[in-house]
């Protein structure tokens, strides 16, 4: 009875917020047993995301505990003789409100609401792991290692879902080496915007395989995920290094992902930007100690900033004795700054989550909540250069306000038929400025000014032609998604045609104007 008037009022929302003579099925038609939630609680929550720099308010949230309960929301919004959007959120983690969707139904795939979702499976001969699209990758990793496997691809933060992150990419310093995580997927289930409920792969229906994966929410919402396992190793051998010169820097990570598919190598490669003029000491590199500071100044960086090299060899507590041997190996290679060498040892599942318990620091000093104006940008390696002259070493200054994420990847890694876009050269960068607006008197850490940044960031490379590629995209014109899209645009709209053809899903990445009168009567 409680669920049936809680619909009744998402129903009357629906009828007198919108204005328009909703027939009251609309939502009803969903079923009376599930859990559709109009409560203020739900919606405020359901109203923001981790960026923090727009707010939408649905009408409802619906809570689902299997596919076939997403289905049944999907066909009734595709069935309406209504347009009323849909729109999955995980774990709230995009940064330009692309989960929201003002005036419709937020399905709530991750774990609030205490809905039960479908239990990881893993097979370990056939080395995969079957799992809800809701799961965080936290709790994929943990059921993964109870049976010595885990994924091979990561993000840097596991408390994303898998849905979520199969939609964009998913991207970490493994990529170079095994692709992204759309690249380690076998199998997925995803129910359409005409609420279908579809399983997808290679072989079956692969057109709807590969245009889910990256594919932005646009055709249809992940239900399930069946990824790529690999033995799992019990420790990892972590280490920093500091450059002051940028092509020192950048040849020297070129090279080390060179060797991917080789024995020899380093099994993640990431690096990162300092450029705060003083102390090596941020969320992002408070790796190196507090007791022993470093001074930017010591290290001969005359431009006021260093770059910082970061990777790992993974082990098992057998083959311990010759670990240093390989690093050895593989470090003297390299032409970093002498003595400027920070080593750490730890459990594989601790430096895997290493960014929630930096995550855990920020929040008990009430730095976490506070707007991300961040952005991912792909850069050509051809441009590379041209963009830290023109960024590192130009607009930014010697502020950054949080870290600024720059590694290689390798494009064969990618599978060029899935939606995820990237630069065309067989090597680009991810540069990730992950920074957060504070409330500290400095006016370069405030959201304007950090926004304005980011617009001259963008400003830059159109002018100086450095064709960038925006990762976790962001536009407010579907102009700039053709461009985004280039010579994939075509197919991506006839997949939406396909498998979204009024427009329900995801209207909140505004990739395509919803359709608010076109399809007024639907044929049965």
């Amino acid at each position: 009875m409680a669920t049936k008037l809680l619909l009744t009022f998402a129903t009357y929302r629906l009828i007198t917020t919108v204005g328009l003579t909703l027939d009251r099925p609309d939502l009803l038609q969903v079923g009376p047993d599930l859990r559709v939630s109009a409560h203020p609680s739900d919606l405020a929550v359901a109203s923001l995301d981790f960026g923090g720099l727009s707010r939408a308010e649905p009408l409802a949230v619906f809570h689902p505990a299997s596919a076939e309960d997403v289905a049944r929301l999907l066909r009734a919004a595709y069935e309406s003789t209504h347009y009323f959007p849909v729109s999955a959120r995980g774990h709230g983690h995009s940064i330009n409100g692309q989960a929201q969707v003002a005036g419709g139904v937020v399905v709530e795939m991750g774990v609030a609401g205490g809905r039960r979702s479908p239990a990881p499976r893993v097979s370990v001969e056939g080395r995969y792991v079957d799992v809800w699209g809701g799961e965080l990758w936290i709790d994929v990793l943990e059921s993964t290692l109870e049976y010595g496997l885990a994924p091979k691809s990561w993000t840097d933060y596991l408390y994303l879902t898998v849905g979520g992150t199969l939609s964009n990419g998913g991207i970490s310093g493994q990529a170079f080496n095994h692709g992204p995580q759309i690249s380690n997927v076998y199998e997925l289930d995803v129910v359409t915007g005409k609420g279908e409920m579809l399983t997808c792969s290679e072989e079956e229906n692969p057109q709807l395989f590969h245009a889910v994966l990256g594919g932005l929410g646009q055709f249809g919402i992940i239900t399930r995920a069946r990824i790529a396992l690999e033995p799992a190793p019990q420790r990892v051998r972590w280490m920093r290094v500091l450059y002051s010169d940028f092509s020192a820097f950048t040849q020297d990570q070129e090279y080390l992902i060179s060797l991917h598919g080789e024995a020899q190598k380093f099994d993640y490669v990431e690096g990162f930007v300092i450029a705060d003029g003083g102390l090596i000491n941020n969320w992002r590199s408070s790796f190196f100690s507090p007791t022993n500071p470093v001074k930017i100044s010591s290290l001969g960086a005359t431009s006021g900033i260093l770059y910082c090299l970061e990777v790992t060899k993974n082990y098992h507590e057998l083959t311990a004795m010759s670990i240093d041997q390989e690093v050895e190996a593989l470090m003297q290679k390299l032409n970093f700054t002498p003595a400027s060498v920070f080593t750490s040892d730890l459990p594989y599942e601790d430096f895997l989550d290493r960014v929630h318990k930096a995550e855990l620091k920020l929040r008990s000093k009430g730095l976490w909540e506070v707007p991300h104006p961040w952005l991912n940008l792909f850069v050509p390696r051809s441009r590379i250069d041209d963009f830290d002259r023109g960024v590192f070493k130009g607009i930014l200054g010697n502020k950054t306000s949080g870290p600024i994420l720059i590694y290689p990847m390798n494009k064969n890694k990618w599978d060029e038929r899935s939606s995820a876009v990237t630069p065309n050269e067989e090597v680009f960068y991810l540069v990730g400025l992950l920074r957060s607006a504070l409330d500290s008197g400095d006016e370069r850490q405030t959201l304007e000014y950090l926004s304005n940044q980011n617009r001259q960031i963008l400003e830059f490379c159109d002018e100086a032609r450095i064709d960038v590629k925006q990762y976790l995209p962001h536009y407010t014109t579907q102009r700039d998604w053709i461009d985004h899209f280039g010579h994939k645009w075509d197919w991506f709209q006839q997949m939406k045609a396909e498998f979204d053809p009024k427009h329900i899903l995801a209207v909140g990445q505004r990739v395509f104007p919803p359709t608010f009168t076109s399809f007024q009567t639907v044929s049965r």
